[in-house]
């Protein structure tokens, strides 16, 4: 198609591990050749093989927003620096139409000795802009940076915040055609992420350009991208809509439970409690049964009282992945003339933050005696959910109550 823009077609990119560069050639040359006799043999040798992509293959058109995502080490920077030119795949086609400029990493090429305004100069030169270039948009950069009143100061000393958004400002006002950007939300404050968002989304709608987008973070890709592609040790697993592919990815990977059932003989416990079922309930119309901050759920468990006890109470601990109790919440005592007993507990939407969360169940004979604690038995991560007006950064606390602050005028 015409408006195709980057074709990718069977790129696969291998690496040898194992000792090499002794500084010593002698010692080199003779590990090849001994590598060499050894494959003769079949051998091991003392290098392996990596491959860090096997046979990827996707197209992108023109003035789209491409997200990839992916745990680490799926081979997302790998595909970049490919497409960058930083390096170049072991075997396998790659068709890109258009002038291509990348920000890997954030700042690469400034020089800390040099100005604000000098280094704007390098370090658009070091991404493909000639000089009338960078005079055309020196001021749109300096704008977009904020750091107006110190571009004549040497950058060293900057802040943090200040080096990435003069960093960010320059690769942002490229003349590309294709604009490769890998996690630059990860350092920089609410403001900025909302900037660098909004400013690649009119590069792409606004100007037709094509961007590349790497981040870990989901509700930005979510809300930035057009399709996204999901890469899993180094092979292209799916491609889709963001979202319906960000449900996918994080059900997934996640390493958690949210229900958990024994029989009566393998059931956890003691002699007095058996604990026959746990499970958490999103109050979602979801096939993967994602929590965000929004979402209300329900935690329902089933034992087996085997204690004799007239009197039964059950407390429900909700824990950080850390340990910190957020609440306990704990039932009156019961009297139940039937040995198997069920208990349930609704907790509301808008009450915890996005994190990760563990249930526990403290099983109480009168109020005064414990009979059994089963500890993490339900583990669960609450997801974001924000747009790019709101910014991403991690809200303050566990819980997130949507509680109304009111402002109102001063009578």
């Amino acid at each position: 198609m015409s408006d195709t823009v980057i074709r990718v077609e069977n790129v696969s990119k291998k690496y040898t591990l194992g000792e090499i560069g002794s500084n010593y050639l002698s010692k080199d040359i003779g590990r090849l050749i001994d590598n060499f006799y050894k494959r003769l043999k079949k051998e091991e040798s003392e290098t392996s093989e990596l491959w860090a992509l096997k046979n990827i293959n996707f197209t992108v058109e023109q003035g789209e927003i491409l997200g990839l995502i992916g745990s680490n080490g799926a081979g997302k920077s790998t595909l970049l620096k490919i497409l960058s030119r930083v390096t170049a795949p072991s075997s396998g086609v790659l068709k890109l139409k258009g002038r291509v400029s990348s920000l890997l990493e954030v700042g690469t090429g400034f020089h800390g000795e040099l100005t604000g305004r000098e280094n704007i100069y390098l370090n658009g030169a070091i991404l493909g802009m000639r000089k009338h270039e960078i005079r055309k948009r020196f001021d749109d950069i300096v704008d977009f940076s904020g750091v107006d009143k110190f571009i004549d100061t040497p950058v060293k000393r900057y802040s943090s915040g200040m080096y990435v958004r003069l960093a960010f400002a320059v690769g942002a006002y490229l003349e590309s055609d294709i604009l490769i950007i890998d996690e630059v939300l990860a350092v920089g404050d609410a403001e900025f992420q909302q900037k660098c968002l909004g400013r690649m989304k009119d590069l792409s709608s606004g100007q037709g350009r094509t961007v590349l987008f790497v981040s870990h973070n989901m509700q930005a890709v979510a809300s930035l991208c057009t399709r996204a592609i999901w890469m899993d040790h180094g092979t292209v697993k799916k491609v889709g809509d963001p979202r319906n592919l960000i449900n996918s990815y994080l059900a997934d990977k996640k390493q958690m439970k949210l229900k958990q059932e024994w029989s009566r003989e393998d059931a956890p416990g003691n002699e007095y409690i058996r604990v026959l079922s746990v499970e958490l309930k999103p109050a979602v119309a979801s096939d993967y049964d994602l929590i965000d901050v929004t979402t209300p759920f329900t935690v329902e468990f089933s034992f087996e009282n085997l204690s004799g006890a007239d009197s039964i109470n059950v407390d429900l601990l909700l824990f950080t992945l850390s340990g910190e109790c957020i609440f306990d919440i704990y039932s009156k005592p019961v009297q139940l003339n039937s040995t198997l007993i069920k208990g349930a507990c609704q907790i509301p939407g808008n009450f915890l933050n996005n994190g990760t969360f563990y249930f526990s169940l403290y099983f109480g004979k009168d109020v005064t005696q414990e009979l059994f604690f089963l500890d993490n038995c339900i583990q669960f991560e609450v997801e974001d959910k924000r747009d790019v007006s709101t910014g991403f950064n991690k809200w303050m606390g566990y819980i997130r109550p949507d509680f109304p602050l009111v402002l109102s005028e001063q009578e």
